[in-house]
Protein backbone atom coordinates (compact mmCIF):
# COMPACT_ATOMS: atom_id res chain seq x y z
CA UNK A 1 0.00 0.00 0.00
CA UNK A 2 1.48 3.41 -0.93
CA UNK A 3 2.43 5.69 1.93
CA UNK A 4 0.02 8.62 2.32
CA UNK A 5 1.32 11.18 4.82
CA UNK A 6 -1.33 12.58 7.17
CA UNK A 7 -1.45 16.03 8.73
CA UNK A 8 -0.74 14.61 12.19
CA UNK A 9 2.25 12.69 10.82
CA UNK A 10 3.88 15.81 9.38
CA UNK A 11 2.91 17.94 12.38
CA UNK A 12 4.68 15.56 14.80
CA UNK A 13 7.85 15.81 12.73
CA UNK A 14 7.62 19.57 12.35
CA UNK A 15 7.34 19.99 16.12
CA UNK A 16 10.22 17.58 16.58
CA UNK A 17 12.42 19.81 14.38
CA UNK A 18 11.22 22.86 16.32
CA UNK A 19 12.17 21.22 19.61
CA UNK A 20 15.57 20.26 18.20
CA UNK A 21 16.36 23.81 17.10
CA UNK A 22 15.01 25.36 20.30
CA UNK A 23 17.19 23.12 22.47
CA UNK A 24 14.37 21.02 23.96
CA UNK A 25 15.53 17.48 24.65
CA UNK A 26 12.94 14.91 23.64
CA UNK A 27 13.39 11.20 24.08
CA UNK A 28 11.29 10.22 21.05
CA UNK A 29 8.76 11.37 18.50
CA UNK A 30 6.03 10.22 20.89
CA UNK A 31 7.04 12.94 23.36
CA UNK A 32 5.70 15.66 21.09
CA UNK A 33 3.18 16.54 23.79
CA UNK A 34 6.09 18.24 25.52
CA UNK A 35 6.14 20.88 22.77
CA UNK A 36 2.46 21.33 22.07
CA UNK A 37 -0.07 23.05 24.37
CA UNK A 38 -1.20 22.29 26.97
CA UNK A 39 1.37 22.41 28.50
CA UNK A 40 3.50 23.89 25.76
CA UNK A 41 6.91 23.17 27.25
CA UNK A 42 8.34 21.68 30.42
CA UNK A 43 8.16 24.21 33.27
CA UNK A 44 11.85 25.10 33.00
CA UNK A 45 11.57 25.93 29.32
CA UNK A 46 8.01 27.30 29.14
CA UNK A 47 7.34 29.99 26.54
CA UNK A 48 5.04 32.94 27.20
CA UNK A 49 1.52 32.87 25.70
CA UNK A 50 2.50 35.83 23.50
CA UNK A 51 5.41 33.93 21.92
CA UNK A 52 3.24 30.84 21.49
CA UNK A 53 0.60 32.88 19.70
CA UNK A 54 3.19 34.54 17.48
CA UNK A 55 4.68 31.17 16.56
CA UNK A 56 1.23 29.85 15.68
CA UNK A 57 0.64 32.90 13.51
CA UNK A 58 3.87 32.60 11.54
CA UNK A 59 3.68 28.81 11.28
CA UNK A 60 0.01 28.29 10.47
CA UNK A 61 -1.25 31.61 9.11
CA UNK A 62 1.71 32.31 6.85
CA UNK A 63 1.71 28.71 5.68
CA UNK A 64 -1.95 29.02 4.66
CA UNK A 65 -1.72 32.38 2.88
CA UNK A 66 -0.29 30.86 -0.30
CA UNK A 67 -3.46 28.88 -0.95
CA UNK A 68 -5.50 32.00 -0.14
CA UNK A 69 -3.49 33.93 -2.75
CA UNK A 70 -4.25 31.19 -5.28
CA UNK A 71 -7.98 31.33 -4.55
CA UNK A 72 -8.05 35.14 -4.75
CA UNK A 73 -6.32 35.08 -8.15
CA UNK A 74 -9.56 33.84 -9.71
CA UNK A 75 -10.94 37.40 -9.53
CA UNK A 76 -8.02 39.56 -8.40
CA UNK A 77 -4.83 39.60 -10.54
CA UNK A 78 -1.50 39.31 -8.69
CA UNK A 79 -0.20 42.89 -8.40
CA UNK A 80 -3.66 44.37 -7.89
CA UNK A 81 -4.43 41.76 -5.24
CA UNK A 82 -1.23 42.36 -3.30
CA UNK A 83 -1.39 46.15 -3.66
CA UNK A 84 -4.94 46.49 -2.35
CA UNK A 85 -4.16 43.95 0.36
CA UNK A 86 -1.27 45.93 1.81
CA UNK A 87 -2.92 49.33 1.43
CA UNK A 88 -5.96 48.06 3.35
CA UNK A 89 -3.76 46.45 6.01
CA UNK A 90 -1.55 49.53 6.25
CA UNK A 91 -4.53 51.85 6.72
CA UNK A 92 -6.04 49.64 9.41
CA UNK A 93 -2.74 49.18 11.24
CA UNK A 94 -1.84 52.87 10.89
CA UNK A 95 -5.22 53.97 12.26
CA UNK A 96 -4.79 51.64 15.22
CA UNK A 97 -1.29 52.97 15.86
CA UNK A 98 -2.50 56.59 15.77
CA UNK A 99 -5.37 55.73 18.11
CA UNK A 100 -2.78 54.31 20.51
CA UNK A 101 -0.86 57.59 20.36
CA UNK A 102 2.02 56.51 18.09
CA UNK A 103 3.76 59.24 16.13
CA UNK A 104 3.63 59.21 12.32
CA UNK A 105 6.90 58.48 10.43
CA UNK A 106 9.29 61.28 9.49
CA UNK A 107 11.05 61.89 6.18
CA UNK A 108 13.98 59.48 6.65
CA UNK A 109 11.63 56.81 7.98
CA UNK A 110 9.39 57.14 4.92
CA UNK A 111 12.44 56.76 2.67
CA UNK A 112 13.41 53.61 4.54
CA UNK A 113 9.83 52.36 4.21
CA UNK A 114 10.06 52.96 0.45
CA UNK A 115 13.23 50.87 0.08
CA UNK A 116 12.01 48.00 2.25
CA UNK A 117 8.46 48.14 0.90
CA UNK A 118 9.72 48.00 -2.68
CA UNK A 119 11.95 44.99 -1.99
CA UNK A 120 9.98 42.92 0.50
CA UNK A 121 6.41 43.71 -0.52
CA UNK A 122 6.67 44.87 -4.13
CA UNK A 123 9.28 42.30 -5.10
CA UNK A 124 8.73 39.59 -2.49
CA UNK A 125 4.96 39.39 -2.34
CA UNK A 126 4.22 40.77 -5.80
CA UNK A 127 6.41 38.23 -7.58
CA UNK A 128 5.16 35.42 -5.33
CA UNK A 129 1.59 36.13 -6.40
CA UNK A 130 2.69 36.38 -10.04
CA UNK A 131 4.39 32.97 -9.79
CA UNK A 132 1.19 31.42 -8.48
CA UNK A 133 -0.61 32.28 -11.69
CA UNK A 134 1.16 29.31 -13.29
CA UNK A 135 2.69 27.31 -10.41
CA UNK A 136 0.90 25.52 -7.56
CA UNK A 137 0.84 27.20 -4.15
CA UNK A 138 2.53 24.23 -2.48
CA UNK A 139 5.55 24.31 -4.76
CA UNK A 140 5.84 28.10 -4.40
CA UNK A 141 6.00 27.93 -0.61
CA UNK A 142 8.48 25.04 -0.80
CA UNK A 143 10.75 27.17 -3.01
CA UNK A 144 10.49 30.11 -0.59
CA UNK A 145 12.04 27.97 2.17
CA UNK A 146 15.43 28.75 0.61
CA UNK A 147 15.23 32.34 1.94
CA UNK A 148 17.44 31.72 5.04
CA UNK A 149 20.19 30.38 2.77
CA UNK A 150 19.98 33.47 0.56
CA UNK A 151 20.03 35.74 3.61
CA UNK A 152 23.19 34.03 4.80
CA UNK A 153 24.81 34.53 1.40
CA UNK A 154 23.80 38.21 1.23
CA UNK A 155 25.35 38.78 4.65
CA UNK A 156 28.81 37.77 3.43
CA UNK A 157 29.75 41.35 2.38
CA UNK A 158 29.01 42.45 5.95
CA UNK A 159 31.68 40.13 7.33
CA UNK A 160 29.32 37.40 8.55
CA UNK A 161 30.76 34.04 7.56
CA UNK A 162 28.68 30.88 7.99
CA UNK A 163 29.96 28.04 10.14
CA UNK A 164 30.55 24.60 8.67
CA UNK A 165 27.10 23.43 9.73
CA UNK A 166 25.48 26.58 8.34
CA UNK A 167 27.36 26.20 5.05
CA UNK A 168 26.16 22.60 4.83
CA UNK A 169 22.59 23.78 5.37
CA UNK A 170 22.96 26.45 2.67
CA UNK A 171 24.31 23.95 0.17
CA UNK A 172 21.59 21.42 1.00
CA UNK A 173 18.83 24.06 0.69
CA UNK A 174 20.10 25.32 -2.65
CA UNK A 175 20.42 21.74 -3.88
CA UNK A 176 16.81 21.08 -2.88
CA UNK A 177 15.67 24.15 -4.80
CA UNK A 178 17.56 22.89 -7.86
CA UNK A 179 15.68 19.60 -7.50
CA UNK A 180 12.40 21.52 -7.31
CA UNK A 181 13.15 23.35 -10.56
CA UNK A 182 13.54 20.00 -12.34
CA UNK A 183 10.07 18.87 -11.30
CA UNK A 184 7.03 19.04 -13.52
CA UNK A 185 5.52 22.08 -11.76
CA UNK A 186 8.35 24.56 -12.35
CA UNK A 187 9.64 22.93 -15.55
CA UNK A 188 6.27 23.65 -17.19
CA UNK A 189 6.38 27.36 -16.31
CA UNK A 190 9.59 29.30 -16.84
CA UNK A 191 7.86 32.64 -16.04
CA UNK A 192 6.65 31.21 -12.73
CA UNK A 193 10.13 29.96 -11.88
CA UNK A 194 11.72 33.33 -12.68
CA UNK A 195 9.06 35.19 -10.68
CA UNK A 196 9.50 33.12 -7.51
CA UNK A 197 13.29 33.29 -7.83
CA UNK A 198 13.09 37.10 -8.00
CA UNK A 199 10.69 37.09 -5.04
CA UNK A 200 13.10 35.18 -2.82
CA UNK A 201 16.04 37.37 -3.85
CA UNK A 202 14.28 40.69 -3.18
CA UNK A 203 12.81 39.49 0.13
CA UNK A 204 16.19 38.23 1.31
CA UNK A 205 17.97 41.41 0.21
CA UNK A 206 15.38 43.53 2.01
CA UNK A 207 15.78 41.45 5.16
CA UNK A 208 19.56 41.93 5.11
CA UNK A 209 19.36 45.66 4.39
CA UNK A 210 16.79 46.09 7.18
CA UNK A 211 19.25 44.48 9.58
CA UNK A 212 22.61 45.84 8.40
CA UNK A 213 21.78 48.91 6.33
CA UNK A 214 22.55 49.76 2.72
CA UNK A 215 25.90 48.73 1.18
CA UNK A 216 27.24 52.28 1.64
CA UNK A 217 26.61 52.12 5.37
CA UNK A 218 23.35 54.10 5.56
CA UNK A 219 20.95 52.58 8.05
CA UNK A 220 17.30 51.95 7.19
CA UNK A 221 15.15 53.00 10.11
CA UNK A 222 11.39 52.63 10.28
CA UNK A 223 9.13 54.45 12.73
CA UNK A 224 8.77 52.53 16.01
CA UNK A 225 6.16 49.81 16.35
CA UNK A 226 2.99 49.46 14.32
CA UNK A 227 3.36 52.87 12.63
CA UNK A 228 6.59 51.66 11.02
CA UNK A 229 5.00 48.43 9.80
CA UNK A 230 2.03 50.41 8.45
CA UNK A 231 4.25 52.82 6.52
CA UNK A 232 6.05 49.92 4.87
CA UNK A 233 2.72 48.34 3.89
CA UNK A 234 1.34 51.59 2.49
CA UNK A 235 4.39 52.33 0.36
CA UNK A 236 4.67 48.73 -0.82
CA UNK A 237 0.97 48.64 -1.63
CA UNK A 238 1.16 51.82 -3.72
CA UNK A 239 4.13 50.47 -5.65
CA UNK A 240 2.25 47.25 -6.32
CA UNK A 241 -0.72 49.19 -7.68
CA UNK A 242 1.64 51.06 -10.02
CA UNK A 243 2.93 47.67 -11.18
CA UNK A 244 -0.67 46.52 -11.68
CA UNK A 245 -1.43 49.57 -13.83
CA UNK A 246 1.71 49.07 -15.92
CA UNK A 247 0.81 45.41 -16.43
CA UNK A 248 -2.73 46.36 -17.48
CA UNK A 249 -4.35 44.28 -14.75
CA UNK A 250 -8.12 44.43 -14.34
CA UNK A 251 -10.02 42.65 -11.55
CA UNK A 252 -13.00 40.52 -12.49
CA UNK A 253 -16.34 42.08 -11.63
CA UNK A 254 -18.28 40.97 -9.76
CA UNK A 255 -15.57 39.02 -7.92
CA UNK A 256 -16.22 35.48 -6.76
CA UNK A 257 -17.20 35.26 -3.06
CA UNK A 258 -14.31 32.90 -2.26
CA UNK A 259 -11.86 35.36 -3.83
CA UNK A 260 -13.20 38.20 -1.67
CA UNK A 261 -13.03 36.10 1.50
CA UNK A 262 -9.48 35.00 0.64
CA UNK A 263 -8.46 38.64 0.09
CA UNK A 264 -9.96 39.65 3.46
CA UNK A 265 -8.11 36.76 5.12
CA UNK A 266 -4.85 37.96 3.58
CA UNK A 267 -5.44 41.51 4.83
CA UNK A 268 -6.30 40.65 8.44
CA UNK A 269 -4.59 37.34 9.14
CA UNK A 270 -1.72 37.37 6.66
CA UNK A 271 -0.65 41.03 6.76
CA UNK A 272 -1.74 42.49 10.11
CA UNK A 273 -1.54 39.43 12.38
CA UNK A 274 1.17 37.39 10.66
CA UNK A 275 3.56 40.22 9.83
CA UNK A 276 3.19 41.82 13.27
CA UNK A 277 3.73 38.45 14.95
CA UNK A 278 6.96 37.98 13.04
CA UNK A 279 8.24 41.37 14.15
CA UNK A 280 7.42 40.51 17.79
CA UNK A 281 9.41 37.27 17.47
CA UNK A 282 12.39 39.16 16.07
CA UNK A 283 12.30 41.46 19.09
CA UNK A 284 11.58 38.97 21.90
CA UNK A 285 12.75 35.51 20.79
CA UNK A 286 15.90 33.97 19.41
CA UNK A 287 16.68 34.36 15.73
CA UNK A 288 16.42 30.59 15.25
CA UNK A 289 12.97 30.48 16.81
CA UNK A 290 11.77 33.52 14.83
CA UNK A 291 12.99 31.92 11.59
CA UNK A 292 11.42 28.54 12.30
CA UNK A 293 8.49 29.39 10.02
CA UNK A 294 10.74 28.84 7.01
CA UNK A 295 10.70 25.07 7.43
CA UNK A 296 7.17 24.79 8.83
CA UNK A 297 5.46 26.81 6.07
CA UNK A 298 6.38 24.38 3.25
CA UNK A 299 4.79 21.51 5.15
CA UNK A 300 1.61 23.49 5.82
CA UNK A 301 1.52 24.94 2.30
CA UNK A 302 2.02 21.60 0.56
CA UNK A 303 -0.57 19.84 2.70
CA UNK A 304 -3.19 22.55 2.22
CA UNK A 305 -2.46 22.76 -1.51
CA UNK A 306 -2.88 19.02 -2.05
CA UNK A 307 -5.87 18.54 0.28
CA UNK A 308 -7.96 21.73 0.02
CA UNK A 309 -6.56 23.16 -3.20
CA UNK A 310 -6.70 20.01 -5.30
CA UNK A 311 -3.06 20.47 -6.39
CA UNK A 312 -0.90 17.53 -7.44
CA UNK A 313 2.69 17.22 -6.22
CA UNK A 314 4.92 14.40 -7.47
CA UNK A 315 7.00 12.19 -5.22
CA UNK A 316 10.18 13.84 -6.48
CA UNK A 317 8.82 17.29 -5.60
CA UNK A 318 7.90 16.10 -2.09
CA UNK A 319 11.45 14.82 -1.75
CA UNK A 320 12.90 18.11 -2.99
CA UNK A 321 10.77 20.04 -0.48
CA UNK A 322 12.08 17.77 2.27
CA UNK A 323 15.67 18.44 1.18
CA UNK A 324 15.06 22.21 1.28
CA UNK A 325 13.48 21.96 4.74
CA UNK A 326 16.39 19.83 5.99
CA UNK A 327 18.83 22.45 4.76
CA UNK A 328 16.94 25.15 6.67
CA UNK A 329 17.02 23.01 9.83
CA UNK A 330 20.81 22.61 9.58
CA UNK A 331 21.24 26.33 8.91
CA UNK A 332 19.14 27.36 11.91
CA UNK A 333 20.79 24.78 14.15
CA UNK A 334 24.19 26.16 13.13
CA UNK A 335 23.07 29.67 14.06
CA UNK A 336 21.84 28.47 17.45
CA UNK A 337 25.14 26.77 18.25
CA UNK A 338 27.11 29.86 17.23
CA UNK A 339 24.99 32.13 19.46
Amino acid sequence: MPFEPSLSYFWRRVTFFYAWISGIRLTSISSMSAVLPPPLLPPWRRLSPLIVGCLAATWLIWGSTYLAIKWALVSLPPFFQMGTRFIAAGLLLGAWARWRGARWPGGDEWRSAFVLGALMLGGGYGMTALAQVSVSSGLVVAFIAVVPALVALFQLPYGLRPSTLEATGIALGLGGVLMLTQGQGFAASLPGLLAIALATITWSLGSVWALHGLPGGRRLTLAPGAAGYASQMLVGGLLLLVMAALAGERPAWPPEPRAVLSWAYLVVAGSIVGFSAYMVLLQRASAALASSYTFVNPVIGLLLGTTLGGEWVSGGEWLAAGVVASGVVLLLLGRRRRT
